[in-house]
């Protein structure tokens, strides 16, 4: 069985880490620090977690306790909004979504998965983009909701984590019109010539090594970047092939810019959708893993 929280002591705590020191939190509380010491260590014990670390007398918040202020940030916030709700002051708050997206990951995908939560419910929608490795620590962390990305953490870095695919295309190579040459003798053709690829946070990257070997390609790498914008303005400005799925240069294939210059048999962009084990799920959150697609 959980242990019953003493929502006294969840205070004290809230008030301690916002202060950043027990004697400050103390006169703010008009308790004396000796008894509000106590009253955090009681809370520590219930939880059997050390919320804060002491550093030449400074509290600095675990990672744990960074997490429980979070919750009891909420939690306090809605109790005040149940009292204003009841007493008609104005409507309740919006639900919320934190939503993380890998640097690599299309624009216009990110904008049909915000779109898609806002036919779920009206919500207010917290973006962060990165790399896979903070975002990863965020989701775990249960400071996000939900995590788009090309890339999953495999063994014990996965525990916990449930994704679901939403997209599995074909990778090829695109280029501007210039190296409509290359077309032919495709692979081989582009042994030598300029490639922009992903950096190693993306799987892809691993997986054109793999294919770049396989066929004795030599691949003459000009820039390395997780930024899909980046890469795309140097390919349409011809100073680079690019390898990435038809979804990430549709406009610019449209308009004449980009040219395919060859598929990759066998090598693939995928995306997933990540929630994050949790007793209470953003019901949003949950919704879209569950649901959306590309």
């Amino acid at each position: 069985m959980n242990p019953w929280i003493n929502y006294h002591h969840l205070f004290y705590f809230k008030t301690i880490a916002e202060e950043a020191s027990v004697s400050k939190a103390a006169q703010k509380l008009r308790i004396g620090q000796p008894t509000l010491s106590t009253q955090l260590k009681q809370f520590e014990d219930t939880l059997g977690i050390q919320l804060f670390e002491r550093r030449h007398k400074k509290l600095i918040l675990t990672e744990q306790g960074k997490v429980a202020l979070d919750y009891a940030k909420t939690i306090f916030r809605m109790g005040d909004e149940m009292v204003e709700v009841l007493q008609d002051h104005h409507r309740p708050l919006k639900p919320t979504l934190h939503l993380g997206a890998l640097d690599s990951v299309p624009k216009p995908i990110v904008l049909k998965i915000v779109r898609d939560a806002l036919k779920i419910s009206p919500c207010q929608i917290t973006l962060s983009e990165g790399k896979s490795d903070s975002l990863l620590r965020e989701l775990t962390a249960h400071r996000m909701d939900l995590m788009v990305t090309n890339f999953l953490p495999s063994g014990m870095d996965a525990r916990g984590l449930f994704p679901k695919l939403i997209s599995k295309q074909t990778v090829a190579f695109y280029g501007a019109p210039k190296f409509r040459s290359l077309c032919g003798g495709f692979p081989k053709s582009i042994s030598g010539q300029a490639v922009v690829v992903p950096t190693y946070d993306s799987k892809l990257r691993t997986d054109l090594d793999h294919w770049a070997q396989a066929h004795n390609i030599d691949l003459n790498i000009s820039l390395e970047s997780q930024d899909v914008s980046v890469k795309k303005l140097m390919a349409v400005d011809g100073m680079g092939l690019i390898a990435t799925a038809i979804h990430t240069v549709t406009e610019e294939l449209v308009a004449g810019e980009l040219i395919e210059i060859g598929r990759l048999q066998g090598v693939y962009e995928e995306l997933f959708l990540v929630t994050c084990n949790r007793k209470i799920e953003n019901f949003i959150a949950s919704r879209l893993r569950d649901g959306f697609q590309v």
